[in-house]
């Protein structure tokens, strides 16, 4: 069984079994990777608060027909995100666009990049529409989807939901969280 270690956002997560998570992480060399963490939901787990939601993680994964995570070192948990309802609104948002629009083991650095500096910029920054604007059209850019004519924000939504072939579960936070702007 071969092993590799990778540099990765968590951007998904499923319980599965009675002790074990399915994770779905963006990695820079990998790209998109479903992997499972054994026994991370029992109490003694010292892996689980590795491998939240939206940290940057080193992760060791044991690459056989399941990939399994073997080892986790935190890098960033971005703390001010997760403690500020509606960032962590939009920075699920952000998520399940990589998750909808990417393909598995498909190495995009640049998608890796984007997502990193956006959940940075949304930690620090209030300028909630620019930030989430300016990473839909990066993130179709760099996916090779932007259509050559501009589309209208609403319309981009529309698109990108198309794309995904569904409709964005966090999308209502979305229209909750603009309304309060």
């Amino acid at each position: 069984m071969r092993c590799f270690k990778t540099l990765a956002i968590v951007i998904n997560r499923k319980n599965f079994g009675e002790a074990d998570r399915i994770l779905t992480v963006f990695s820079k060399d990998k790209g998109k990777l479903k992997i499972v963490a054994k026994g991370v939901r029992r109490i003694k787990s010292r892996r689980s608060a590795q491998i939240e939601l939206l940290n940057l993680s080193v992760l060791s994964v044991s690459d056989g027909k399941i990939p399994t995570l073997t080892e986790a070192d935190n890098i960033k948990h971005f703390p001010f995100l997760k403690a500020n309802l509606k960032k962590s609104g939009l920075a699920f948002y952000l998520c399940e666009l990589v998750d909808g629009l990417t393909a598995e083991h498909q190495q995009n650095p640049e998608v890796f990049d984007l997502l990193n500096q956006t959940l940075s910029k949304l930690e620090t920054e209030e300028d909630y529409k620019r930030i989430i604007s300016g990473f839909e059209q990066s993130l179709l850019t760099a996916l090779g989807f932007w259509p050559r004519e501009r589309l209208l924000a609403e319309e981009r939504g529309n698109y990108i939901e198309d794309i995904m072939e569904k409709q964005a579960k966090s999308k209502r936070i979305l229209k909750d969280i603009w309304k309060r702007i």
